[in-house]
Protein backbone atom coordinates (compact mmCIF):
# COMPACT_ATOMS: atom_id res chain seq x y z
CA UNK A 1 0.00 0.00 0.00
CA UNK A 2 1.44 3.39 -1.01
CA UNK A 3 2.04 6.11 1.58
CA UNK A 4 0.39 8.83 -0.52
CA UNK A 5 -2.79 7.73 -2.34
CA UNK A 6 -2.07 10.23 -5.12
CA UNK A 7 1.15 8.44 -6.05
CA UNK A 8 -0.79 6.37 -8.56
CA UNK A 9 -1.49 9.51 -10.61
CA UNK A 10 2.16 9.78 -11.63
CA UNK A 11 3.24 6.14 -11.49
CA UNK A 12 4.75 4.81 -14.72
CA UNK A 13 2.91 1.94 -16.38
CA UNK A 14 3.82 -0.45 -19.19
CA UNK A 15 2.98 1.15 -22.54
CA UNK A 16 -0.16 0.09 -24.37
CA UNK A 17 0.05 -2.58 -27.02
CA UNK A 18 -1.26 -0.07 -29.53
CA UNK A 19 -3.44 3.03 -29.80
CA UNK A 20 -6.60 3.31 -31.88
CA UNK A 21 -8.13 6.44 -33.36
CA UNK A 22 -11.91 6.93 -33.41
CA UNK A 23 -12.10 10.50 -34.78
CA UNK A 24 -10.15 13.41 -36.20
CA UNK A 25 -9.37 15.36 -33.02
CA UNK A 26 -5.99 14.60 -31.37
CA UNK A 27 -7.86 13.35 -28.29
CA UNK A 28 -10.05 10.94 -30.25
CA UNK A 29 -7.87 7.99 -29.30
CA UNK A 30 -7.86 4.91 -27.09
CA UNK A 31 -4.91 3.02 -25.61
CA UNK A 32 -5.32 -0.75 -25.84
CA UNK A 33 -3.77 -3.34 -23.56
CA UNK A 34 -4.37 -7.01 -24.30
CA UNK A 35 -4.09 -10.16 -22.19
CA UNK A 36 -2.44 -13.41 -23.17
CA UNK A 37 -5.73 -15.30 -23.40
CA UNK A 38 -8.27 -15.65 -26.23
CA UNK A 39 -11.78 -14.19 -26.22
CA UNK A 40 -11.01 -11.82 -23.34
CA UNK A 41 -13.89 -9.60 -22.24
CA UNK A 42 -13.45 -5.98 -23.28
CA UNK A 43 -13.46 -3.11 -20.79
CA UNK A 44 -13.85 0.43 -22.08
CA UNK A 45 -12.36 2.60 -19.35
CA UNK A 46 -13.02 6.32 -18.85
CA UNK A 47 -10.54 8.22 -16.71
CA UNK A 48 -11.32 10.81 -14.05
CA UNK A 49 -10.14 14.36 -13.44
CA UNK A 50 -13.46 16.24 -13.16
CA UNK A 51 -13.69 16.38 -16.96
CA UNK A 52 -10.82 18.91 -17.03
CA UNK A 53 -8.12 18.94 -19.72
CA UNK A 54 -5.35 18.95 -17.13
CA UNK A 55 -6.03 15.26 -16.54
CA UNK A 56 -5.73 12.70 -19.31
CA UNK A 57 -5.78 8.91 -19.63
CA UNK A 58 -2.13 8.48 -18.58
CA UNK A 59 -2.93 8.13 -14.88
CA UNK A 60 -5.19 5.15 -15.63
CA UNK A 61 -2.22 3.21 -17.00
CA UNK A 62 -1.49 1.17 -13.86
CA UNK A 63 -5.14 0.13 -13.60
CA UNK A 64 -5.38 -0.85 -17.26
CA UNK A 65 -2.09 -2.77 -17.19
CA UNK A 66 -3.11 -4.76 -14.13
CA UNK A 67 -6.51 -5.63 -15.58
CA UNK A 68 -4.85 -6.82 -18.79
CA UNK A 69 -2.54 -9.07 -16.81
CA UNK A 70 -5.64 -10.59 -15.20
CA UNK A 71 -7.30 -11.56 -18.48
CA UNK A 72 -9.19 -8.47 -19.60
CA UNK A 73 -8.77 -6.50 -22.80
CA UNK A 74 -8.74 -2.84 -21.82
CA UNK A 75 -9.25 0.21 -24.02
CA UNK A 76 -8.62 3.45 -22.12
CA UNK A 77 -10.61 6.12 -23.91
CA UNK A 78 -9.54 9.72 -24.34
CA UNK A 79 -12.00 12.52 -25.09
CA UNK A 80 -12.19 16.30 -25.25
CA UNK A 81 -12.40 17.93 -21.83
CA UNK A 82 -13.28 21.29 -20.35
CA UNK A 83 -10.69 24.00 -20.87
CA UNK A 84 -10.01 22.99 -24.46
CA UNK A 85 -11.95 23.65 -27.70
CA UNK A 86 -14.97 21.37 -27.99
CA UNK A 87 -14.76 20.12 -24.41
CA UNK A 88 -17.73 20.11 -22.07
CA UNK A 89 -21.36 19.91 -23.14
CA UNK A 90 -21.99 18.44 -25.64
CA UNK A 91 -18.55 17.64 -27.07
CA UNK A 92 -17.26 15.49 -24.22
CA UNK A 93 -20.41 13.41 -24.39
CA UNK A 94 -20.46 13.01 -28.16
CA UNK A 95 -16.83 11.87 -27.96
CA UNK A 96 -17.64 9.18 -25.41
CA UNK A 97 -20.60 7.97 -27.47
CA UNK A 98 -18.50 7.87 -30.64
CA UNK A 99 -15.67 6.01 -28.92
CA UNK A 100 -18.01 3.44 -27.39
CA UNK A 101 -19.36 2.62 -30.84
CA UNK A 102 -16.16 2.75 -32.87
CA UNK A 103 -13.45 1.35 -30.60
CA UNK A 104 -14.79 -2.21 -30.17
CA UNK A 105 -15.18 -2.65 -33.93
CA UNK A 106 -11.78 -1.13 -34.67
CA UNK A 107 -10.18 -3.27 -31.97
CA UNK A 108 -11.57 -6.47 -33.47
CA UNK A 109 -10.24 -5.51 -36.89
CA UNK A 110 -6.82 -4.49 -35.54
CA UNK A 111 -6.41 -7.70 -33.56
CA UNK A 112 -7.27 -9.77 -36.64
CA UNK A 113 -4.91 -7.70 -38.80
CA UNK A 114 -2.03 -8.21 -36.36
CA UNK A 115 -2.74 -11.93 -35.95
CA UNK A 116 -3.35 -11.54 -32.23
CA UNK A 117 -5.68 -13.52 -30.00
CA UNK A 118 -9.33 -12.54 -30.54
CA UNK A 119 -11.17 -10.29 -28.11
CA UNK A 120 -14.84 -10.52 -27.14
CA UNK A 121 -15.99 -7.04 -28.20
CA UNK A 122 -19.77 -7.53 -28.19
CA UNK A 123 -21.46 -5.43 -25.50
CA UNK A 124 -18.29 -4.45 -23.59
CA UNK A 125 -18.14 -3.50 -19.94
CA UNK A 126 -18.11 0.27 -19.53
CA UNK A 127 -16.10 1.46 -16.54
CA UNK A 128 -14.79 4.71 -15.17
CA UNK A 129 -13.43 6.53 -12.15
CA UNK A 130 -14.81 9.75 -10.69
CA UNK A 131 -15.85 11.95 -13.64
CA UNK A 132 -15.22 8.92 -15.85
CA UNK A 133 -17.64 6.96 -13.68
CA UNK A 134 -20.25 9.62 -14.41
CA UNK A 135 -19.63 9.28 -18.14
CA UNK A 136 -19.96 5.49 -17.92
CA UNK A 137 -23.29 5.78 -16.11
CA UNK A 138 -24.45 8.41 -18.59
CA UNK A 139 -23.63 6.39 -21.69
CA UNK A 140 -25.29 3.29 -20.26
CA UNK A 141 -28.48 5.30 -19.82
CA UNK A 142 -28.53 6.46 -23.46
CA UNK A 143 -27.32 3.23 -25.13
CA UNK A 144 -28.25 0.36 -22.79
CA UNK A 145 -28.33 -2.29 -25.51
CA UNK A 146 -24.68 -1.59 -26.37
CA UNK A 147 -23.33 -2.08 -22.86
CA UNK A 148 -22.76 -5.37 -21.05
CA UNK A 149 -22.56 -3.70 -17.65
CA UNK A 150 -21.05 -0.77 -15.79
CA UNK A 151 -18.39 -0.60 -13.10
CA UNK A 152 -18.40 2.91 -11.65
CA UNK A 153 -15.58 3.75 -9.23
CA UNK A 154 -16.37 6.73 -6.97
CA UNK A 155 -18.59 8.17 -9.71
CA UNK A 156 -20.04 11.66 -9.84
CA UNK A 157 -23.41 9.97 -10.13
CA UNK A 158 -25.61 13.01 -9.44
CA UNK A 159 -24.62 16.16 -11.32
CA UNK A 160 -27.21 18.37 -9.69
CA UNK A 161 -26.02 17.47 -6.21
CA UNK A 162 -22.39 17.74 -7.32
CA UNK A 163 -23.13 21.26 -8.55
CA UNK A 164 -24.71 22.15 -5.21
CA UNK A 165 -21.66 20.79 -3.38
CA UNK A 166 -19.38 22.77 -5.73
CA UNK A 167 -17.17 19.75 -6.33
CA UNK A 168 -13.72 20.73 -7.58
CA UNK A 169 -14.60 24.43 -7.54
CA UNK A 170 -17.25 24.56 -10.23
CA UNK A 171 -16.41 21.46 -12.25
CA UNK A 172 -20.01 20.62 -13.09
CA UNK A 173 -20.85 24.17 -14.16
CA UNK A 174 -17.74 24.16 -16.34
CA UNK A 175 -18.84 20.85 -17.88
CA UNK A 176 -22.43 21.79 -18.65
CA UNK A 177 -22.15 25.55 -19.08
CA UNK A 178 -23.88 26.77 -15.94
CA UNK A 179 -26.25 25.93 -13.12
CA UNK A 180 -29.27 23.62 -13.30
CA UNK A 181 -31.49 26.69 -13.56
CA UNK A 182 -29.39 28.26 -16.32
CA UNK A 183 -29.03 25.17 -18.54
CA UNK A 184 -31.80 22.76 -17.48
CA UNK A 185 -31.78 20.80 -20.74
CA UNK A 186 -28.09 19.96 -20.34
CA UNK A 187 -28.65 18.63 -16.84
CA UNK A 188 -31.71 16.69 -17.98
CA UNK A 189 -29.66 14.97 -20.69
CA UNK A 190 -26.32 14.57 -18.91
CA UNK A 191 -27.22 13.65 -15.33
CA UNK A 192 -27.43 9.88 -14.73
CA UNK A 193 -29.68 10.48 -11.72
CA UNK A 194 -32.27 12.03 -14.02
CA UNK A 195 -32.17 9.14 -16.51
CA UNK A 196 -33.19 6.14 -14.45
CA UNK A 197 -33.75 3.32 -15.02
CA UNK A 198 -30.80 2.64 -17.30
CA UNK A 199 -31.63 -1.04 -17.69
CA UNK A 200 -27.94 -1.94 -17.38
CA UNK A 201 -26.49 -4.04 -14.58
CA UNK A 202 -24.24 -1.74 -12.57
CA UNK A 203 -21.77 -2.10 -9.72
CA UNK A 204 -20.61 1.02 -7.92
CA UNK A 205 -17.53 0.95 -5.67
CA UNK A 206 -16.93 3.87 -3.33
CA UNK A 207 -14.67 4.56 -0.37
CA UNK A 208 -16.26 5.84 2.80
CA UNK A 209 -13.35 8.26 3.36
CA UNK A 210 -13.68 9.87 -0.07
CA UNK A 211 -13.53 13.66 0.39
CA UNK A 212 -13.33 14.42 -3.33
CA UNK A 213 -16.56 12.72 -4.43
CA UNK A 214 -18.67 12.00 -1.31
CA UNK A 215 -19.95 8.45 -0.99
CA UNK A 216 -23.44 9.88 -0.41
CA UNK A 217 -23.73 10.45 -4.18
CA UNK A 218 -23.32 6.73 -4.84
CA UNK A 219 -25.66 5.81 -1.99
CA UNK A 220 -28.39 8.05 -3.36
CA UNK A 221 -27.87 6.88 -6.92
CA UNK A 222 -27.97 3.20 -5.96
CA UNK A 223 -31.13 3.72 -3.93
CA UNK A 224 -32.84 5.59 -6.76
CA UNK A 225 -31.71 3.08 -9.39
CA UNK A 226 -33.08 0.16 -7.41
CA UNK A 227 -36.39 1.94 -6.88
CA UNK A 228 -36.56 2.46 -10.64
CA UNK A 229 -36.02 -1.28 -11.20
CA UNK A 230 -32.33 -1.42 -12.08
CA UNK A 231 -29.96 -4.18 -11.00
CA UNK A 232 -27.55 -1.88 -9.18
CA UNK A 233 -25.16 -2.71 -6.35
CA UNK A 234 -23.04 -0.40 -4.21
CA UNK A 235 -19.89 -1.74 -2.58
CA UNK A 236 -18.78 0.64 0.17
CA UNK A 237 -15.22 0.31 1.41
CA UNK A 238 -14.25 1.41 4.89
CA UNK A 239 -10.91 3.24 5.31
CA UNK A 240 -10.69 3.90 1.56
CA UNK A 241 -10.38 7.33 -0.06
CA UNK A 242 -10.72 8.45 -3.68
CA UNK A 243 -7.58 7.21 -5.42
CA UNK A 244 -7.22 3.75 -3.93
CA UNK A 245 -9.91 2.55 -6.33
CA UNK A 246 -7.59 2.97 -9.33
CA UNK A 247 -4.43 1.73 -7.61
CA UNK A 248 -3.57 -1.96 -8.06
CA UNK A 249 -1.29 -1.71 -5.02
CA UNK A 250 -4.02 -0.50 -2.67
CA UNK A 251 -6.07 -2.46 -0.17
CA UNK A 252 -9.16 -1.51 -2.19
CA UNK A 253 -8.04 -3.26 -5.37
CA UNK A 254 -9.46 -6.73 -4.60
CA UNK A 255 -12.92 -5.18 -4.27
CA UNK A 256 -12.50 -3.46 -7.63
CA UNK A 257 -11.48 -6.74 -9.24
CA UNK A 258 -14.50 -8.41 -7.67
CA UNK A 259 -16.75 -5.77 -9.22
CA UNK A 260 -15.44 -6.62 -12.69
CA UNK A 261 -15.79 -10.32 -11.92
CA UNK A 262 -19.43 -9.74 -11.03
CA UNK A 263 -20.18 -8.54 -14.53
CA UNK A 264 -17.86 -10.70 -16.63
CA UNK A 265 -17.87 -14.02 -14.81
CA UNK A 266 -21.29 -14.08 -13.20
CA UNK A 267 -19.95 -13.77 -9.68
CA UNK A 268 -22.20 -12.33 -6.98
CA UNK A 269 -21.54 -8.78 -5.86
CA UNK A 270 -20.66 -8.43 -2.19
CA UNK A 271 -22.50 -5.27 -1.22
CA UNK A 272 -22.06 -3.60 2.14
Amino acid sequence: MTSDPRDVLNRPAPPPDFTLRYGEHPDHIADVRLPAVPDAPLILFLHGGFWRHEWDRAHAGPLAADLAERGYAVATLEFRRTGQPGGGWPGTFSDVAAAAVAVPDQLAKEVAHRGLLPVSVDRPILAGHSAGGHLALWYASVAPDAVGGVVALAPVADLTRAYELDLDAGAVADLLGGSPDAVPDAYKSADPMRNLPSGVRTVLVHGELDEIVPVALSRDYCRSARRAGDDTTLIELADVEHFGLIDPRSAAWPAVLAAFGTLTRGEAADAD
